[in-house]
Parts: C-alpha cells; sequence; structure tokens
C-alpha cells in the first residue's frame, strides 16, 4: 500500500531542490528553504507536539548555572554519614548541574510532575496554563521532554524511573517516554487507588492515579527487585483447617505451564486415582521431588483425598509476594493521608495541596531500591520522598541518600520541603527524629562575559564536590587543594589533623613524593574539568 504522505512530500521536497538550484548564489533564499525542508523532513508521526522554548534555555545560552551553598540550612544529625541535598532554583538548571555529576550514577528516580489539568498545577514562563489555552499540551510535553532526557542520562545500567500522572495527560506522557526512553525500556504502570471514599462530583468517580515506570535493563530488574510485605487480605487464604503444628496454610496447585518430559509422570492419590497434568501442563516439580514432599506431608490432595496434587505452603515461609501493578490504597496510603502527615509535621497552615502518602513512596523503594541507593526526586514538591528514604533506612539500618530538587515559588522549597525534612531529621511532636545529614543549594548563574569567568566558577567549585561525592568539606575530614602552595602548607600542618578521609585537589597540583607518602591512607581525588571546562572552552578561557 503507497504511503500518500511521503509520495506528497518527495514531490515537494524535490521542487524545493528545484527552487535551491536556480537561487545557489542568494544565501537568504538558501535559508529560508533550508528552513522549509527542515519542516518537512521533520517528525510525522507518533507524538508530534509544538516546540516551545523555557525563559531558562535562553537564560542559559548566556550564563553558565552554579550552585551556591546555604550554610544556615545544613543539618548535621548523623555523622560519619554521607549527605543528603535539596536543590531549589529551577529543575532543569538542577539537572543539567546533576548531568554533569552524577550521570549514570543515579539508582531510582521518583517524580511527581505537574499534572496540567488547567488552572494552578502547571506554570510555564511565570504564568500558570489554564484549559483554554490552545498549546497547553505541546507547553507541556516540551517542558517534559527536555527533563526526562536529561534523567535518563543519570539513571545506572540497572537504573528505574517512577512518574506519577493522572488521566489529563496520561496518554501523552507514555507516548512521550517512549519516545525519550525507549518503548523497549517500558516496565509497567501502576494504578493506584488514591481514594477511600466514593468521589461523587464527577459522572464517574476519579478513584485512582497511574505510576510509569520504565528500567534501563528489564532483566536486572526483574533479578534485582524485592518482594513485597503480604497484605491481611493475602494472608486471609492462609487458614488451617486440620490444626497443622506448623501453623496457616494454603494449597497451591502442582502444575506449571509449558511441557518437560521428566515432570510427565502418573501421580496416584490415596483412593488409588491417577492423575496427569492438565493439557497444555506439566507438574511443577520432577517425580524424586514430589516424592519426597509426599513423605513430607506436603502434599494435599483435597478434603476427601481423591483430587489433583497441591503442594503445601505454610504462611510462616512466605517472604513477600511478588509486587503488580494494582496498589489499593489500604496497602500504600491515599490522598487525605498524605495531607494528614503533612499537617502533622507543618500544620495546617501550609500551602502545599497535592502531597502523596509516604507509603507510596516507601513501596516504591521496598521494590526497588537497596540499602546504599541514590534517589532523585526533581519535583520534590512537599519532601515526601525524603521522608520517605529516611524512615526506610530507620527500618533496616539502610545507608540510602536522597536528592530533591524544587522550585521556591510560594516559598515552598524553604517553607514546606526544607521545613519537612528538618523535622524529620530532628524530630517533631512526640515523634522521634530519623538521624540525618543535608545540605542545601540555590540556583544561580554567572554571566559568560564575566571578566573573571575562571575565578568565578572557582568560588563555585566546592558544591560540585559535595555533590557529587556526597560530602561536606569541612576543612577536617575533607580537604580541598587547589595549588601547590596549599599542599605545601597541609604537608607542614599534617600532624594537626586526624582522621582526614579525603582530598579533592586541582589537576595543576603536583604532590611531591614526600607528601604523597605522608598522605598514603587517605583517598585523594582529582577535582574533574567536566564540571565547568565546556563553557571556559567556549570563551578561551581555561584553569
Amino acid at each position: 500500500m503507497p504511503n500518500l504522505s511521503q509520495l506528497k512530500r518527495e514531490r515537494m521536497l524535490a521542487f524545493l531542490q528545484k527552487i535551491k538550484d536556480e537561487h545557489r548564489d542568494d544565501d537568504d533564499m538558501l535559508i529560508a528553504l533550508g528552513e522549509i525542508e527542515s519542516e518537512l523532513t521533520s517528525k510525522k508521526y507518533g507524538l508530534v507536539w509544538e516546540q516551545h522554548e523555557e525563559a531558562v534555555d535562553v537564560m542559559m545560552r548566556d550564563n553558565v548555572p552554579v550552585f551556591t551553598e546555604v550554610p544556615e540550612r545544613e543539618i548535621t544529625a548523623a555523622p560519619g554519614q554521607g549527605y543528603n541535598f535539596i536543590l531549589e532554583g529551577d529543575n532543569l538548571h538542577s539537572l543539567r548541574l546533576l548531568e554533569k555529576t552524577h550521570k549514570g550514577k543515579i539508582d531510582i528516580i521518583y517524580i511527581d510532575p505537574p499534572y496540567n489539568r488547567g488552572g494552578n498545577d502547571f506554570r510555564y514562563e511565570d504564568t500558570f496554563v489554564e484549559k483554554q489555552d490552545g498549546f497547553r499540551h505541546s507547553k507541556w510535553l516540551s517542558f517534559m521532554e527536555s527533563r526526562l532526557r536529561i534523567a535518563w542520562q543519570l539513571l545506572k545500567s540497572d537504573g528505574v524511573i517512577f512518574i506519577s500522572i493522572d488521566d489529563f495527560e496520561m496518554g501523552a506522557l507514555r507516548m512521550l517516554c517512549d519516545d525519550v526512553f525507549g518503548e523497549a525500556f517500558f516496565l509497567c504502570n501502576i494504578v493506584w487507588q488514591k481514594r477511600y471514599s466514593r468521589e461523587n462530583r464527577e459522572a464517574i468517580g476519579d478513584a485512582h492515579e497511574y505510576i510509569l515506570v520504565y528500567a534501563k535493563d528489564k532483566l536486572k530488574f526483574k533479578e534485582n527487585r524485592h518482594l513485597v510485605p503480604m497484605s491481611e487480605e493475602q494472608a486471609k487464604v492462609y487458614k488451617n483447617p486440620n490444626n497443622d503444628p506448623k501453623g496457616r496454610w494454603r494449597a497451591v496447585p502442582m502444575t506449571a505451564q509449558g511441557y518437560r518430559p521428566n515432570q510427565m509422570y502418573p501421580i496416584v492419590d490415596p483412593k488409588g486415582g491417577v492423575h496427569y497434568p492438565p493439557e497444555g501442563r506439566c507438574w511443577s516439580t520432577i517425580e524424586p521431588e514430589f516424592k519426597k514432599l509426599l513423605a513430607q506431608g506436603r502434599i494435599y490432595f483435597g478434603k476427601n483425598n481423591d483430587s489433583q496434587p497441591n503442594t503445601i505452603r505454610y504462611l510462616s515461609e512466605v517472604e513477600g509476594v511478588v509486587p503488580w501493578t494494582w496498589w489499593n490504597n489500604e496497602d500504600v496510603g491515599h490522598t487525605d493521608e498524605a495531607k494528614k502527615e503533612l499537617y502533622a509535621i507543618l500544620g495546617k497552615t501550609n500551602n502545599f495541596e497535592t502531597p502523596k502518602p509516604v507509603r507510596l513512596i516507601k513501596r516504591i523503594l521496598e521494590i526497588a531500591s537497596n540499602p546504599d541507593s541514590l534517589i532523585l526526586d526533581f519535583f520534590a514538591g512537599s519532601g515526601t520522598a525524603g521522608q520517605a528514604v529516611l524512615e526506610m533506612n530507620k527500618r533496616d539500618n539502610g545507608n540510602r541518600r536522597f536528592i530533591l530538587c524544587t522550585n521556591n515559588e510560594a516559598n515552598i522549597c524553604e517553607e514546606v520541603t526544607y521545613e519537612r525534612i528538618r523535622r524529620v531529621i530532628n524530630g517533631y511532636g512526640k515523634q522521634a527524629g530519623l538521624p540525618a545529614n543535608l545540605q542545601y543549594y540555590r540556583t544561580d548563574v554567572v554571566p559568560m562575559d564575566d571578566e573573571y569567568l575562571s575565578d568565578t566558577l572557582l568560588e563555585h567549585i566546592r558544591e560540585m564536590i559535595q555533590l557529587e561525592h556526597g560530602v561536606k568539606i569541612d576543612g577536617s575530614q575533607y580537604l580541598m587543594v587547589m595549588s601547590d602552595e596549599e599542599a605545601d602548607e597541609l604537608q607542614t600542618h599534617w600532624g594537626e589533623y586526624k582522621g582526614v578521609k579525603a582530598i579533592y585537589a586541582s589537576k595543576e597540583v603536583l604532590f611531591t613524593t614526600e607528601q604523597n607518602a605522608l598522605f598514603a591512607g587517605v583517598e585523594i581525588h582529582t577535582i574533574p574539568d567536566y564540571y565547568f571546562n565546556f563553557e571556559l572552552k567556549e570563551v578561551g578561557e581555561t584553569w
């Protein structure tokens, strides 16, 4: 079947080429024709939208994004542990810098982006995008695409991203993610039951949201993912009708899909009946293993001892269940629970309307995280992800760390995100604290035409080192050496330092043989060029 659109496009391109040949000496005409040709050959299938440019993109053309530490917001409540970070400012700005420090280093990304319902949930170019805006979907897609492309690069080779969304942009987001990440990396679409009471205001009550999940390596994710705790409802199927001393149990059909010759043997029940696997299936175990289970009393032939064989599984032996895509509010919480959690920490005067319940994020961490995982949330909002990480660490004595990015619109970052994490760390009301360390950065820019660009950027190197390594350059355990003179000074006073763990040195520093021997046993890291080298080269400077 001929592609009529393609044939039409080819005719138009041929005509354009003819015009080009006739105006080969007219540069302005050739530029204009080139732009028309580019439009004709651009993507014409799948998800197509009008591209929009953000003010932050324009700003970063002539300015270098940097972080500036806010020392008065630092929290050190867990000496010896790594640092978590809150990054205040436009998250695209933060992501561009994280691309330098954390490319391929993030284990889990969870985001809860604006849902673009129209009204006050999605701001674009400092203006809320209304339902009547004819380009609201295009603006949202442009906004999301630029951030998701960077996010995918930040994930480890076995990393995974979870994205909350509702019906307003679910279809568009799925297509966008397939385009940005690749359809082959789609893992699942989780349905979260967000309400516990019926919604009566609509024709059909809205009771759910979604969490789209994409994994860098689906096979690795399956190997590494964890089981989830069994719910009370799931445990109800385990009973003990015969007062078995081993406790509650359930009968599991002893068949498996497929055909394996050594799993097709006859089984005789206690009443003499002979059983074979149903058509298209085989027994789930080989005959010697079946006989062993039979001798152990682990085979059940039904109440009358004349049914197909089942294996007996005891509740006490079940470590958990394989997660599935239906997450009910009894297991992972609901929106009212989330609001009550935030009220308990910040009081009812806080101005954040759409938090997620901590149990929801903890379920994600239960499935996908390990005790030393690094978690990124670049739409951090009320900071639920940070609290969930700290609670998980308390549960299993883990060392997970988080990076939270959010803007400070209506003082959200300062008064909600940071304040929530501060109180969770230090304790609030009758709730004991969850000790952790935290640094707080603000995004900033340095003009490319700064007369002293190299020196100005050097002033922000400390923040990049701390962020990349999760440490605090404190002049005690973690040191920064930027010149040979500073190295000599460190050598002179080395006897005064106790417990130095790492030295971060400029590539221009050449430690002497004596210094290398003196600093043996201490990690020495060379400060990398990739922090700001590209920007310096653009203006003909270097360090």
